[in-house]
């Protein structure tokens, strides 16, 4: 406290609640190729629903007539999905490569890149008298007329923006057309602010073929149901977002946003206080579109009217994507201060310059997490697995798993491969769910594989026993059992406890946790107090993970033997952190022995 001049009482507080705060353990991420989102970006997902609707449904489909090139994204969709359908926190960043392009209209284009924002229409309306009924007056030239009705051009493709079929024009001489088809509209060669569209129209009486007549008719934006109210100013607008195919929602037609009375002036501002700038909300609020002009340009040139978003493009797939591009994804979960996550999962296999990337660059480095890793669909054997395993570099924040599953793709009515990487990843956070990061994920109990058809091998024990002598976790199917993880290594580069995923999570979880707590600590005096303040602080919290069957014992030391003068004289404080942490069980040995009935049991227990 600080020291008083004249008489008083001085109050102050200190505290010493300070605990070991519980950390995160189930997040997992993932980075590759998706049909849409922002590009190289960390976005949680929680659920397959929201990774659908933020990043595109998974896709495999051929991007040329002759059916010879396949583009797809499959393999690392449902690696995310397969995630997902155990835990309810993903991390996922989109990658592309320079092919990839976003669909673009005139003031308008799509908010990412991809082949998605080709199915988007965008109609929009600037102005309450753009919107509302208005009287119009059109010069008629009836250029044909037969069985199938009077074809007719107008000029000035607005006015026929406003006609939808089934309208009556009403001609000079008080007859009456009703429009039954529309053409394309196709550029005035002479004047390119005004187009031709060809309109058929049926007759209710027999006008003169080659006459022209003056037409009246009532026109209106065409989504102008949708509102209850027109545009409130000259420079407000209403704007809404299709899908114009039904390739985004699988309803052609289905409205995917709206926007009401948002302005074209960059100075609005909403009710809320927020900005009203049509530029700003798209970039704010939309999923699907954002504006390509600037402000005058909007004002300018908006009236009404809705057109189809073109020319976007998927890029390459995963197959043909570099590994470089996905590293660059992967490098944005190098630093554990930017983002906290634990399990990172490879997704589709690209061989080990990838894997070994997930494991040094980010693993090794963030020392926080570990790397789901699988072989590649090509490696069918166990010697190729073991070839793969051999290539990778040796650590215990690696976990290898047997290959690939086949299961049901839903979107698409068909079954495809899928690496089990992320089913290996997802059972760490379900088993964090059931029960504590340090218990083992595989087995009957917590190992159990979802979406499972058929294995890509289905090892026997013989292939097991090499299996997992190259530190590579079987991924078996037994009947009756469904399909198991019969296998907790890592792939440490000794034997040791590290060489078990449940211990290697389990000191993650410790060193997490108590690295927090110790940050109290940080620019106090190294004495006594502080030292004995640290060992109050850590060793509940160790007593509490013993109690939950984390750990065998452990001991804290923190005083004037491991704190010395030079220790204290450098700064510096040391905690020493003693753990003998659970083992989980890999073998059993089961013996029945036989005895005389004349024998008692005290006799021969022990002796086998």
């Amino acid at each position: 406290m600080a020291f008083q001049t004249s008489p008083g009482v001085n109050i102050s507080e200190i505290d010493l609640t300070n605990v070991v705060p519980a950390v995160a353990t189930t997040e997992g991420a993932i980075a590759g190729v998706f049909r849409w989102g922002p590009e190289d970006q960390r976005i949680l997902v929680t659920s397959e629903q929201d990774l659908a609707n933020r990043f595109g449904k998974p896709a495999s489909y051929y991007t040329d007539g002759n059916l010879t090139t396949l583009w797809s994204n499959h393999e690392t969709w449902f690696s995310a999905a397969n995630f997902l359908s155990y835990s309810d926190a993903l991390y996922v960043t989109r990658v592309t490569d320079s092919t990839a392009v976003a669909a673009s209209g005139t003031n308008f284009s799509a908010k990412y890149k991809g082949v998605l924002g080709n199915s988007i229409e965008v109609s929009h309306c600037v102005g309450s008298s753009n919107m509302g009924a208005t009287a119009r007056t059109q010069a008629l030239s009836i250029t044909a007329y037969g069985t199938t009705g009077i074809i007719n051009t107008m000029v000035n493709s607005t006015d026929a923006d406003y006609l939808s079929v089934g309208d009556v024009i009403v001609l000079s001489d008080g007859q009456e057309l009703i429009v039954t088809a529309f053409a394309a509209a196709v550029a005035d060669a002479v004047d390119n602010t005004k187009f031709q569209r060809t309109v058929t129209f049926g007759s209710r009486y027999n006008p003169a073929t080659g006459a022209d007549y003056a037409s009246t008719f009532s026109t209106q934006w065409g989504d102008a149901s949708l509102f209850d109210q027109a545009p409130s100013s000259a420079t407000r607008m209403h704007v809404v977002v299709r899908d114009a195919d039904g390739k985004i929602s699988g309803t052609k037609g289905a409205i995917l946003e709206r926007f009401e009375d948002i302005d074209t002036s960059s100075t609005a501002i909403a009710a809320d206080g927020s900005t009203n700038f049509s530029v700003d909300v798209f970039e704010n609020r939309s999923d699907w579109i954002k504006c390509t002009a600037p402000q005058a340009v909007l004002q300018a040139a908006l009236t009404y009217g809705k057109a189809i978003l073109t020319s976007g493009a998927d890029g390459l797939d995963e197959v043909g994507i570099t590994v470089g591009d996905v590293i660059s994804g992967y490098n944005l979960y190098t630093d554990p201060a930017d983002v906290d996550v634990s399990l990172i999962i490879q997704g589709k296999a690209k061989g080990t310059t990838l894997a070994n990337h997930i494991i040094n660059n980010v693993c090794e480095t963030r020392k926080d997490c570990i790397a789901c890793i699988s072989p590649e669909l090509t490696d069918l054997t166990v010697a190729n697995m073991v070839d793969f395993a051999n290539g990778l570099t040796a650590s215990t924040f690696a976990v290898i798993d047997s290959g690939y599953k086949y299961q049901y793709d839903k979107y698409s009515d068909v079954y495809r491969w899928i690496p089990l990487n992320a089913d290996i990843a997802g059972l760490c956070a379900r088993t964090d769910d059931v029960r504590d990061p340090w218990f083992s994920p595989a087995g009957y109990s917590r190992g159990n594989v979802k979406n499972v058809v058929k294995l890509q091998l289905n090892p026997a024990k013989a292939q097991r026993d090499v299996l997992y002598k190259s530190k590579i976790n079987p991924v078996i199917t037994q009947p009756g059992q469904g399909t198991i993880l019969f296998g907790d290594k890592t792939n440490a580069p000794t034997t040791s406890a590290f060489d078990r995923i449940n211990v290697r999570r389990l000191f993650i979880v410790l060193e997490k946790a108590i690295g927090v707590a110790a940050k109290s600590t940080l620019f106090e005096f190294n004495d006594d107090f502080t030292r004995a303040q640290f060992k109050n602080l850590v060793e509940p919290f160790l007593r509490d993970v013993q109690g939950r069957r984390g750990i065998y014992d452990f001991r804290v030391v923190c005083d004037e033997t491991n704190n010395t003068s030079n220790v204290i004289d450098s700064n510096q404080f040391v905690g020493d952190i003693y753990i003998k942490p659970a083992r989980s069980i890999n073998f059993i040995q089961l013996n029945f022995v036989a005895v005389r009935s004349g024998v008692e049991f005290s006799e021969v227990v022990g002796q086998f």
